[in-house]
């Protein structure tokens, strides 16, 4: 008797924020950039699911330079999954494609200094890239053209279930000095968003920390980084500051019975798992 064949689960993992600079030099002297990457990669290939794939929203490198870029480069190459990234307002476009010239999806809308707006099947999901990116600016713009592309590419494949991925969180966070560095023109891409249902998630950078919202009848979601976060303070008058706090990354886990679950998941190794014990002192299997 055939048996109905058992839902497979796919996983994206999202890194954001890696700040490489050339030859490990630290950031701010006093962030190991390089290192935490190389610890984020330990943490990725240690999990007991290994992710199907690497997504890495924005801020590539600290100042967009080809030997931060090659660097990251000879890193990157420890993950034996695919990886695909899309620039953060840190990120030079033509350098980063430049090094990057083998991942053909990044020359999908131009060369050079072109938005890298780009759509990949990655399983049975489906990854948007939407490039808010202003060349020089630490704050970004859904412009016209950009949200008529994307328009049109969500219309393309309506049921195919898919992430949106940009660097800048097309919300305010209370973080007011990230704010003021935030996304132009943010309506306009929810009113996009809300027009195409199979959107699961808009997944984003910049903000060093994990924070959620509602937008576009989807959640938008920005997520920490695996070195340094920008420190948590609501005042809106907060100066310009981080900490070292436990770095982590994202898990995006797709079941076709239970639809997309994101999880939180720490980098580093924290010890040994350890068993549950009930009332009486016996172990929980």
């Amino acid at each position: 008797m055939n048996q109905a064949a058992t839902p497979t689960p796919y996983l994206v993992a999202q890194l954001t924020d890696l700040h490489i600079k050339a030859g490990g030099k630290l950031s701010y002297r006093r962030v190991d950039t390089a290192g935490a990457l190389h610890t984020m990669i330990d943490t990725l290939l240690a999990a007991p699911q290994v992710p199907d794939i690497v997504v890495v929203t924005g801020d590539l490198v600290d100042f967009g330079d080809e030997h931060e870029y090659r660097f990251l480069r000879d890193i990157l190459q420890r993950l034996p999954m695919p990886v695909k990234l899309l620039p953060g307002n840190h990120d030079h476009r033509t350098t980063l494609r430049r090094v990057f010239h083998d991942h053909g999806y990044l020359f999908a809308n131009g060369d050079g200094e072109a938005a890298m707006h780009y759509a990949i099947d990655a399983g049975p999901l489906r990854l948007v890239a939407f490039d808010c990116t202003l060349p020089g600016q630490p704050g970004g713009r859904a412009t016209p053209d950009g949200l008529a592309w994307l328009d049109a590419t969500l219309a393309a494949a309506p049921v195919r279930p898919t992430l949106v991925m940009l660097h800048h969180p097309p919300f305010h966070t209370g973080i007011g000095h990230m704010d003021a560095q935030g996304l132009d023109n943010a309506a306009a891409l929810e009113a996009v968003i809300a027009r195409h249902p199979q959107v699961e998630r808009v997944i984003c950078g910049h903000l060093h920390r994990h924070i959620t919202r509602r937008f576009g009848g989807t959640i938008a979601m920005t997520a920490p980084g695996p070195a340094h976060q920008v420190a948590l303070d609501l005042d809106p008058q907060a100066r310009s500051r981080f900490r070292m706090e436990p770095p982590g990354y994202l898990l995006h886990w797709w079941h076709p019975a239970h639809g997309l679950v994101t999880h939180l998941a720490a980098s580093g190794d924290y010890g040994p798992l350890h068993p549950f014990f009930d009332a009486d002192g016996r172990l929980i299997d």
